[in-house]
C-alpha cells in the first residue's frame, strides 16, 4: 500500500511560492508501519495517473478553489482501484458532496493531525469508514512537518504554523467557523525547532502560516479588564505573553532570516507588538484592508478597521515600524460604486503598502456572505446543469468570475475595473517608486521582479476570462518563478543549533540560537 498526499491545482508553474504545509504535516502523522508518503503538489507538476495502483491510498486536501480539480483526481484514483480520502476546509463543509463528486471512500473533517493514522489502518484493513471527525486539535498536539521530504529548489518560501483560529467574525471569512474563534497556539519550543530545521536546509524565507498572528488586541485586554471576573483577562494575557515569547525567540535566530505572516489592522495600534515583530525578523504581513469606505467595512462586519485618511495613517504605521504590508482589498461589495476602484488604487499607493491584491467578492462556503447569498438568491443561473450557488462544480473554463449580482455594476464591469486596478498598481513606474525603501540596485530589481511575479500568478491567471490569456499568464509566471527562485535560495546552515542561551522575557528565561 503506497500513500499519496495530493495538493490539486489546475495550473502547474514548475516552481511554487509557499510550501503546502498540510502535506508535510500529514506525512509526519503517517506511522512508520505504513511507509513514507509520496507528496504530489500540482502547483509544481500534475499527478501521473499511471502511477496509481489498486490498494494505494490517495489523500487529497481541498479548499473551494481547487475542489473541482480535486474531484477529478479522486474519480481517476478510484477508477484505478485506490482508496480515496478527502480532507481540508471544503471537505469539512461538504462531506456528502465530496463522496458524490470526488468518488471518496472516506472524508476527514476538521484537523487531520491525530485521526490520520486510524484512516490509514482502516484502509490497510480494507475497511475505510465514510466519515472521520478530526475535530479541533489542541495547539500542543500539532504535528511538526516532515521537511526532510521537501524537493530541493522547488519552493521559494517554507511555512510554519504557530496558531490556529481567529477571534474575529468577518462576513467573508470561514476561518472563525471552521477553525474556531479561540486561538490554539503551538509550543514555542516546537515552533523554533521546526524553523531551525528549515534554516539548516537553506530556507531563510518563512511564512508563519497563521489565521491571525495577532490574536489578542489591546482593546480585547481593556474590555476583559473591565469585567469583575478577571479570568478572561488572565487568559488573554497568557496568549499575548506567549506571542511575545515566540517573537523573542525568533529575534535570536540568524539575522538573514525573513518571516512573513497575516495579522489584522488593529496591530497598528500596538507599537510594542510591532517593534517586537521587527526585532523578530517579521518583515511583512498580509493585512485585510477589504474596503476603503466606512460603508464597505460595515458590510463585511469589519468596522474595527479605519477608512479613508485614517486607514492611510494606520497602514503607514506598519511601514514606519519597518513591517511591509501586502494589503488585501475586496471589490464587488454592495456599497461599491465605479468611483471605489480609483479611490482604492490611490489609497493603496498613498498608504505605501509594498504589495496589494485586489479580489472580487466571492461568497465562500462556510461564510456569512455565502449563507446570505444562497438563502436570498433568486433566478439562479444554471451552467452545465449546476446552479451558480455551487460554482466550484462548474468546469473552470465555463465558470463566471463574478458570482453575485451587484446593484450598480455588471459582472463584466466589475471584472474589468478590478483588472484595471491591478494594472495600475503594478505599473512599472509605481513598482519602481515603491522599491525606494531598499538600498542597492539589485535589491530594487528583485522587488520589481517579485511584484511582477505576484501580479502574473494572482491577477492574470485568476481574473482573466479568456483561456488563452490565462495560459499566456501561466507561462510568464512559470518563467518569472524560475528566475525569482534564485533570489530566495540561501546556503544551508547545518551547524545551526536550537536556541539555548538564556534571555529574560516577561520574567521567563528564553534561550537563544547559535551556530556551531
Amino acid at each position: 500500500m503506497r500513500i499519496y498526499l495530493v495538493n490539486p491545482s489546475d495550473v502547474s508553474f514548475g516552481t511554487a511560492v509557499v510550501t503546502p504545509r498540510w502535506q508535510y504535516v500529514l506525512a509526519a502523522a503517517t506511522p512508520a508501519r505504513h511507509g513514507t508518503p509520496l507528496l504530489i503538489d500540482e502547483t509544481l507538476e500534475p499527478i501521473e495517473d499511471d502511477a496509481i495502483q489498486p490498494g494505494d491510498v490517495i489523500g487529497i486536501g481541498i479548499h473551494t478553489g481547487n475542489a473541482w480539480r480535486g474531484y477529478r483526481i479522486g474519480q481517476m484514483a478510484r477508477a484505478r482501484g485506490a482508496y480515496v480520502v478527502f480532507g481540508g476546509v471544503h471537505a469539512t463543509l461538504f462531506p456528502d458532496e465530496v463522496r458524490e463528486h470526488g468518488a471518496a471512500h472516506a472524508v476527514v473533517t476538521g484537523d487531520g493531525d491525530l485521526v490520520w493514522p486510524t484512516v490509514l489502518d482502516d484502509c490497510d484493513a480494507g475497511n475505510p469508514q465514510p466519515l472521520y471527525n478530526g475535530g479541533r486539535v489542541d495547539g500542543d498536539s500539532f504535528y511538526p512537518a516532515r521537511w526532510d521530504l521537501l524537493p530541493r529548489g522547488r519552493y521559494m518560501w517554507a511555512s510554519v504554523q504557530t496558531v490556529r483560529g481567529c477571534p474575529k467574525h468577518c462576513s467573508f471569512c470561514s476561518v472563525w467557523r471552521t477553525d474556531g474563534q479561540k486561538p490554539r497556539q503551538r509550543d514555542v519550543n516546537l515552533v523554533v525547532r521546526e524553523i531551525v530545521q528549515l534554516r539548516r536546509q537553506g530556507f531563510r524565507f518563512i511564512v508563519l502560516a497563521d489565521d491571525n498572528f495577532y490574536p489578542v488586541t489591546l482593546s480585547d485586554l481593556a474590555a476583559a479588564d473591565r469585567r469583575a471576573d478577571k479570568s478572561r483577562h488572565a487568559e488573554l494575557t497568557r496568549i499575548r505573553e506567549e506571542r511575545f515569547e515566540l517573537m523573542a525567540r525568533l529575534e535570536q535566530l540568524p539575522d538573514d532570516m525573513v518571516f512573513y505572516t497575516q495579522i489584522t489592522m488593529e496591530a497598528a495600534e500596538d507599537p510594542t507588538f510591532l517593534a517586537a515583530m521587527r526585532r523578530a525578523h517579521i518583515r511583512g504581513a498580509l493585512v485585510g484592508v477589504e474596503s476603503v469606505t466606512a460603508e464597505g467595512l460595515k458590510a463585511v462586519f469589519k468596522d474595527f478597521n479605519e477608512a479613508g485618511d485614517g486607514l492611510v495613517r494606520r497602514l503607514q504605521t506598519f511601514r514606519d515600524a519597518d513591517v511591509h504590508v501586502l494589503g488585501s482589498f475586496i471589490f464587488g461589495l454592495p456599497t461599491d460604486t465605479p468611483d471605489t476602484f480609483a479611490a482604492t488604487a490611490d489609497l493603496a499607493q498613498r498608504a505605501r503598502v509594498s504589495f496589494a491584491q485586489f479580489v472580487m467578492l466571492q461568497p465562500l462556503p462556510g461564510t456569512i456572505d455565502f449563507a446570505n447569498w444562497e438563502r436570498d438568491a433568486t433566478d439562479v443561473p444554471i451552467i452545465d446543469g449546476v446552479p451558480l450557488t455551487r460554482y466550484w462544480l462548474i468546469p473552470p473554463e465555463r465558470r463566471p468570475r463574478v458570482y453575485s449580482p451587484h446593484p450598480r455594476m455588471t459582472a463584466d464591469e466589475l471584472r474589468s475595473r478590478t483588472q484595471d486596478v491591478w494594472d495600475q498598481f503594478y505599473a512599472f513606474r509605481l513598482v519602481w517608486q515603491r522599491s525606494r525603501f531598499l538600498k542597492g540596485i539589485h535589491a530594487r530589481l528583485a522587488f520589481v521582479l517579485i511584484s511582477k511575479l505576484y501580479r502574473q500568478m494572482y491577477a492574470n491567471t485568476g481574473i482573466a476570462t479568456d483561456s488563452a490569456r490565462v495560459q499566456r499568464a501561466a507561462l510568464w509566471a512559470r518563467w518569472l518563478a524560475r528566475f525569482a527562485r534564485r533570489l530566495f535560495t540561501s546556503a544551508p546552515m547545518p551547524g545551526l543549533r536550537e536556541p539555548y542561551r538564556p534571555r529574560r522575557v516577561s520574567g521567563k528565561r528564553i534561550p537563544v540560537a547559535t551556530v556551531s
